[in-house]
């Protein structure tokens, strides 16, 4: 059987005492957390939750939330993580999409799920430390028994650019990307992951995520980024890995007083959601003594984590998101789908068994995603001679301006070396002359001021002319999904009303 709480069950046998979960100030031993994800699935069953059936939850980073999710899979229905910061009716318009049985949500949420679904469970600040205070009186089911072909979970998409579409994760999906993750990162039972990104997002459940508690480890969850905090609990719980979005990064370099934690125990952080500025990488490398930066490049379609870089390899390869997992394949094709050389840019196309087959209930969608058995990642980038990947940009978000091609992720990498750089995205909007011309938009360091003329005299000294931004516009911050990637399309209609 292939049942997530399968996993917990026979660690709580083998190793009872040994430590889960700390949350709070909550130590959750395997023992424990079998105990609460039994207790949880019976709680389910007795609302009516079937095997197949979808049950999603709108829920910040807590122990319930994983008590959730294992114990929906020991009963075999499906999990529907649901971002937390969506408006109310994006959030009915997943959950009816999803046909969604029954709704968990923090009682903080009650506004964006209300009236959404007459099945609505709302959690207080003690059910989100510990579900036992909902479920005391509900009997413990037996295991459904899963098979690798079965539903796991349900996720839609960020919805960069188009409406959110529902990603079928199956168990043998999920289970090839722990195999992967352990693999690629050498993952132990010792490990202690720091768990501090959006549960409902691949980057913090998957990379590597609940690969850890697969092999018997321990997650450090926390419900919200706090710089400070990530720091103190790496000196504090002897940390020595996690996934951080590129802007968590960035805060934590920010932390004045960093010098005061022992941080030595942090073998490696995981960068997600878009291609890290190389001075980023160097500068949490000095952070860290013991530690590095693995600039990595994934999907929801493929449970994050695609690509790796190797150990050693950062600087001959910088700039590079490293080589594919091992059970997964890449292909740089044309438009058409043919295979290009390495060293030539195109569609990146994903193959392997954690790549999903399609999209719920969107079957020409799921059509137009592939060429054959190959995923259409919708992102352009090559593959070197050795086999490590570079993006080059977002597909979708090439700017084409006067018939040349421009990848804005050049052209932001340009603008980043400028001192007053905090942030930075770079569009194509509509121009009559050009057809579309390249803006840039940007936040700015405190204290700090930039001019177009200035920006455009920098990025002159860099890149072709027909490159160089001819609009300029600041902002306090750029809207990102919770994997750090650039809202693109937000930013075009905030900027074009």
């Amino acid at each position: 059987m292939v049942n997530l709480s399968a996993q917990i069950l026979y660690h709580a046998a083998s190793s009872p005492e040994k430590l889960a979960i700390v949350y709070d100030s909550e130590r959750i031993t395997y023992g424990e957390f079998a105990t609460r994800v039994l207790s949880m699935a019976g709680y389910l069953q007795s609302r009516g939750v079937e095997a197949g059936q979808v049950v999603a939850v709108v829920m910040k980073n807590s122990t319930a939330f994983l008590e959730i999710a294992y114990a929906l899979s020991h009963i075999g229905g499906v999990f529907l993580p649901v971002n937390f910061r969506l408006s109310n009716s994006e959030v009915a318009y997943i959950l009816e999409d999803a046909e969604a049985k029954l709704l968990i949500a923090d009682e903080e949420f009650h506004e964006s799920v209300q009236g959404i679904l007459d099945a609505t469970v709302l959690l207080d600040e003690a059910a989100q430390h510990d579900t036992r205070k909902l479920t005391a009186n509900a009997d413990k089911p037996g295991m459904f028994p899963q098979v690798p072909e079965d539903l796991f979970r349900l996720m839609y998409t960020s919805g960069t650019t188009d409406r959110p579409k529902g990603v079928m994760h199956t168990y043998q999906n999920y289970y090839w990307k722990c195999l992967d993750h352990i693999a690629s990162l050498s993952l132990t039972r010792d490990d202690i992951l720091l768990v501090v990104g959006p549960l409902y997002h691949v980057g913090a459940f998957d990379l590597p995520g609940t690969a850890l508690l697969y092999l018997g480890g321990t997650l450090i969850v926390q419900r919200n980024f706090d710089e400070n905090e990530v720091l103190a609990s790496i000196d504090r719980e002897k940390i020595t890995c996690a996934w951080l979005a590129p802007v968590m990064a960035g805060r934590l370099l920010s932390v004045p007083d960093r010098d005061k934690y022992d941080l030595r125990s942090f073998k490696w952080c995981i960068g997600g959601g878009e291609k890290t500025p190389e001075n980023r990488i160097q500068e949490f490398s000095m952070l860290f003594p013991c530690g590095r930066y693995i600039d990595a490049y994934g999907l929801t379609e493929s449970c994050g984590g695609d690509t790796f870089m190797e150990p050693g390899r950062e600087i001959e390869k910088i700039g590079s998101t490293g080589r594919a997992v091992p059970h997964l394949q890449i292909s740089i094709v044309d438009d058409n789908g043919m295979s290009l050389p390495a060293g030539q840019s195109g569609e990146i196309c994903l193959r392997g068994p954690k790549v999903t087959k399609r999209y719920w209930k969107q079957e020409e969608k799921t059509r137009n995603s592939f060429f054959g058995d190959w995923f259409r990642t919708g992102d352009v980038g090559y593959l070197d001679e050795d086999g490590f990947l570079f993006l080059t940009d977002r597909k979708k978000d090439m700017i084409i301006s006067g018939g040349e091609n421009v990848a804005s992720s050049e052209v932001e990498r340009v603008i980043f070396m400028l001192p007053q750089i905090a942030d930075v995205a770079v569009i194509g909007l509509a121009d009559e002359r050009w057809g579309e011309s390249v803006a840039a938009v940007a936040v700015l360091l405190s204290g700090h001021t930039l001019e177009l003329n200035e920006l455009a005299a920098h990025c002159r000294k860099h890149l072709a002319s027909f490159k160089v931004p001819k609009r300029l516009i600041l902002l306090d911050e750029l809207p990102r999904n919770p994997s750090g990637k650039v809202l693109k399309r937000v930013l075009r209609a905030k900027i074009c009303t």
